[in-house]
């Protein structure tokens, strides 16, 4: 999918940006990483790095040129992309007021560059801020600091490795200089355009960026926390009827009166009835982050149904906190689940013949064809024939596709992730095969880039592999599809011709479908088509 260039807000006084100067061109073949062009601001003239791999389709503004911030700048895609919508304006992000909007609103809607600098002419540094690395992101986990405090840094150092809700991704640096601060440890989560650490000369006041004023509503500052007086402590059920004694916390109020908390450690707080002023903060200063409150134990309490029990038994939990993609997930499917109006239509396909030529064909196909890659083929074609199905609901208009991307269900130890085929149906069987698995391994090692999993058209998720009959599945993201197939395995049975019990190969595909774009009749003719295709494997080559 083709993805929009847009003029990064690079400080806070920055209104516009001019083209230095443009080190691509139309055409060129650009990768994660690379430098796109030189932006004059009014404070320096700073490189602008590529977050996507791909072909530059479309540049829109002349060097020398000046533009104001989220204008559009350039589009990164595969070449042959329709990429009339994002020029014509259709796509384009408005440009939001922090003072304006809530923090939630803010995180949701402003797109902000990797790095913005908050300095004064007297600060000789730069914040650090959490980037937005992909579409769906609302905060970033620091999996592992590659640098520490004191460390002298430039411009293509990576500082860190960042887990977000699709990946574990390299946060790079832009600025020349020390690392004065870190402001988030290893395992700590912080919220979009949050700082996480400055860069700037030795000796320089970098302390008057922590309480820039401008940046209070998304980055962990001081915050007076309400009285609590009405929320109830949850208590859990103690191991043993011995008392339990807890430590006092560790004091987090200021010397003005205020309790130190990050916003998103209140927040968490108040979703789960925990009062603040019982955690211990272990942020700077005493300060409550977000660690402090997925970790909080609240004091166990005796209860008389823990009393009557029987002693020979013990009830205890573990409460796991939630991964970035795990929230992710939730997300996306509460979304789906409140918008999508679904159905499902299932089928039996006999794989009698796709298993027979499935043995022929990898014979002599360079790579092992699966037969998860045939019915991904199956499908690829299909909607080749049945658009309406490659479609998607956009409020006041259905959006058909003419090109095919196949989302790939992919379960990892965090949680579930979705690269994308593309172009499935223009793929030879060995091709796509490759495609697969070059695509499986990457979401393993937790190395997709949001080129990898983002445009999917239909998606197939498929759980035969783990002796499943039959299952449904909740669309995956009804912004892009109507569809999804849910695979089961191929089970042995018997069959019946002319009176004569025969042995045969069944497998069960159920699909649900977006009743605002795809009706029964529809659906079903899909169905019917797919079931000629696996029954038929020939047709799959033609």
């Amino acid at each position: 999918m083709a993805e929009a260039i847009r003029m990064p807000k690079m400080s806070d006084t920055m209104n516009e940006g001019v083209i230095a100067n443009w080190n691509v061109k139309v055409g060129d073949k650009i990768k994660v990483g690379d430098i796109l062009a030189e932006v004059e601001t009014d404070k320096a003239t700073m490189d602008m790095e590529s977050y996507f791999d791909g072909t530059i389709l479309y540049i829109g503004v002349e060097k020398g040129k000046a533009v104001p911030i989220d204008a559009l700048l350039a589009v990164i895609g595969k070449e042959g992309e329709d990429i009339s919508s994002l020029i014509s304006g259709e796509n384009a992000v408005p440009a939001v007021s922090v003072e304006a909007k809530s923090t939630t609103t803010v995180i949701s809607e402003l797109i902000v560059a990797p790095h913005v600098a908050v300095s004064t002419e007297k600060v000789n540094a730069v914040a650090i801020r959490m980037p937005k690395m992909s579409d769906t992101m609302m905060e970033g986990t620091i999996h592992t600091w590659l640098k520490k405090v004191g460390d002298k840094v430039k411009s293509g150092d990576i500082l860190a490795e960042v887990e977000t809700d699709k990946a574990t991704m390299e946060l790079d640096n832009y600025e020349e200089g020390t690392l004065l601060y870190i402001g988030v440890g290893n395992g700590e989560s912080i919220l979009v355009d949050g700082i996480i650490a400055i860069v700037g000369e030795e000796g320089s006041n970098w302390k008057v960026l922590l309480e820039d004023k401008k940046v209070s509503t998304t980055t962990p500052a001081l915050v007076t926390i309400p009285a609590l007086a009405n929320t109830v402590e949850p208590t859990s059920p103690i191991q043993t009827p011995a008392p339990v004694v807890q430590t006092a916390p560790v004091q987090t109020i200021s010397s003005d009166g205020r309790l130190m908390a990050s916003p998103l450690a209140k927040v968490l707080a108040s979703e789960k009835g925990i009062k603040l002023q019982d955690i211990q903060g272990s942020g700077e200063g005493g300060r409550i982050i977000k660690k402090d409150v997925d970790n909080f134990v609240p004091k166990a309490a005796v209860t008389i149904s823990t009393i009557a029990a029987n002693n020979s038994g013990i009830e205890s939990f573990v409460d796991v906190p939630l991964t970035q993609m795990r929230k992710a997930i939730a997300r996306s499917l509460s979304e789906s689940q409140s918008t999508a109006v679904d159905f499902q239509l299932t089928m039996e396909i006999n794989m009698d013949k796709s298993m027979e030529s499935r043995t022929v064909m990898n014979e002599s196909s360079p790579v092992k064809i699966s037969f998860n890659d045939m019915i991904l083929k199956a499908c690829a074609v299909a909607l080749k024939k049945h658009p309406n199905v490659n479609a998607s609901w956009r409020g006041e208009v259905i959006r058909r596709n003419n090109h095919v991307h196949i989302g790939m269900a992919v379960a990892i130890s965090e949680g579930l992730v979705v690269p994308v085929i593309r172009f499935a149906d223009t793929l030879t069987l060995s091709n796509l095969a490759a495609n697969t698995k070059e695509l499986g391994t990457k979401a393993k090692n937790g190395k997709l880039q949001p080129a990898d999993w983002e445009g999917n058209t239909f998606t197939v998720s498929n759980l035969g592999m783990f002796g499943i009959d039959s299952f449904t599945s909740i669309i995956n993201n009804p912004k892009n599809e109507s569809c999804i197939l849910s695979v089961g395995g191929i089970k042995e049975t018997v069959g019946v011709k002319n009176g004569q019990f025969y042995v045969t190969n069944i497998m069960k595909i159920t699909l649900t479908c977006d009743h605002r774009v795809v009706d029964g009749a529809t659906g079903a003719a899909f169905m019917v088509t797919l079931k000629e295709l696996l029954e038929e494997p020939i047709k799959l080559l033609v």
